[in-house]
């Protein structure tokens, strides 16, 4: 995985939900896309000083998971006993072993700047995913595919920024709800396709702000609304 991987993947959900190609850079939908989720930051290891990528940044010292494992099948983790005299000295030994590990990647394949990842492929600066492929700057994401700017969603495909969601598929901007289809700007909604800006409904086609259109009327103001969302 590397930025020109990334912007295929993204690129693929753009055409997937707007049928357009994404002409934003990663920095770009970073600041456009994903403002809110939560994301590995950017530290240092301490053992080696290279650049590493962390879930929590509570700590000050840290060392990628990788190293940590090199360490332990060599020389170990354990330390010679010594005397300590008073609560500091105790203190100042733990700090020289209390390093927070960090890219934590376990039965992946293709994975960057992300931490805690569990059975994934092609991620891009996630963190907290599972069982997933082709994701983009998520969060604690499970069962998806084809996501971007996601977070705590499962079972969506070609999705950008899906919230507390499952079940969604080429839609953007939906939050708590279930069974989304082609749909843009959805909240606490249920077993909508082709729906536009809204909420507290289920089971319905080409609506628009809950209002009920009919199917040429509503593509032509989707068709606005994508011009709206990719230039705003």
């Amino acid at each position: 995985m590397n930025d020109t991987k990334a912007l295929e993947i993204v690129n693929k959900i753009f055409k997937s939900i707007f049928e357009k190609d994404n002409n934003y850079t990663l920095d770009i939908l970073l600041e456009k896309y994903a403002f809110d989720i939560k994301l590995p930051k950017q530290v240092n290891d301490s053992t080696t000083n290279e650049i590493t990528w962390a879930d929590s940044v509570n700590s000050t010292k840290f060392i990628t998971n990788k190293n940590m494992e090199k360490i332990d099948t060599t020389k170990g983790w354990m330390l010679p006993k010594k005397e300590i005299n008073n609560l500091q000295e105790l203190i100042d030994i733990w700090n020289t072993i209390n390093l927070t590990t960090t890219e934590r990647v376990y039965d992946s394949i293709d994975v960057v700047k992300s931490d805690t990842i569990y059975r994934c492929e092609n991620v891009y600066r996630c963190t907290d995913c599972r069982d997933s492929k082709n994701i983009i700057y998520c969060d604690s994401c499970g069962n998806g595919e084809f996501l971007l700017a996601s977070k705590r969603s499962s079972n969506c495909n070609f999705c950008i920024r899906t919230d507390d969601s499952k079940d969604c598929s080429n839609s953007y901007n939906v939050i708590c709800s279930n069974k989304i289809r082609n749909s843009l700007f959805i909240q606490d909604c249920f077993d909508l396709y082709e729906c536009m800006f809204c909420s507290h409904i289920a089971s319905k086609r080409f609506c628009i702000a809950n209002m009920q259109f009919e199917e040429q009327e509503y593509y032509e103001i989707k068709e606005v609304i994508i011009e709206w969302i990719l230039s705003s």
